[in-house]
């Protein structure tokens, strides 16, 4: 007996199982048969929504996008300077920690004709370039230091996420380290 479709499934329902799909299994695993199989639909009927796997992937990354954007915004809330920073870098960590397959859809290098994926990057990138700039970094030099710390926190990410930080030290600590190092570089500039 072939799956019955969901009546009313809507486009966040659906993005919300790829997500969990892709932080279970990783983004190799994010199909649209093993995403109709979650949602026990066929999976002709994710075409009403996405244009095939590349649509779908899309749709994905600016979903990752958006939800790493609210949790920066939130990390950012009533601090600003230093504590701005070490809250943001905090939250990004975190965010790739509880969402490992959703932060690799994030990482999906954009078109630059996909003018969605674009948008919702660029959210994040004007809310670091608003979190730096009470260190009087203006114009390209704030963009240095912004892909800067984006470096970091996902060098950081990425090794975490490899099982790189086997020693027996609190890997948050070690967060907090790397960012205040970065902060006072960024004070010589």
């Amino acid at each position: 007996m072939s799956p019955r479709p969901k009546i009313g499934l809507e486009i966040p329902t659906i993005l919300e199982a790829a997500g969990e799909l892709a932080n279970q299994h990783g983004m190799q695993e994010v199909t649209l048969a093993n995403l109709a199989k979650k949602l026990n639909i066929r999976p002709p009927s994710l075409y009403n929504h996405f244009d095939g796997l590349p649509g779908l992937r899309k749709k994905l990354a600016i979903y990752g996008l958006e939800k790493l954007y609210n949790d920066l915004v939130t990390a950012a809330i009533g601090v600003s300077g230093n504590e701005a920073l070490l809250s943001i870098s905090k939250a990004y960590i975190h965010f790739a920690r509880k969402y490992p397959g959703l932060y690799e859809a994030t990482l999906m290098a954009p078109d630059p004709e996909e003018m969605e994926v674009q948008q919702a990057g660029a959210k994040i990138v004007q809310l670091s370039v608003q979190v730096l700039q009470s260190f009087h970094l203006e114009g390209d030099l704030a963009l240095h230091a912004v892909r800067g710390l984006r470096s970091i926190l996902h060098g950081f990410s990425a090794l975490e996420q490899k099982g790189g930080f086997k020693m027996s030290l609190d890997v948050d600590k070690s967060v907090e380290i790397v960012i205040i190092a970065f902060i006072k570089g960024m004070k010589d500039l």
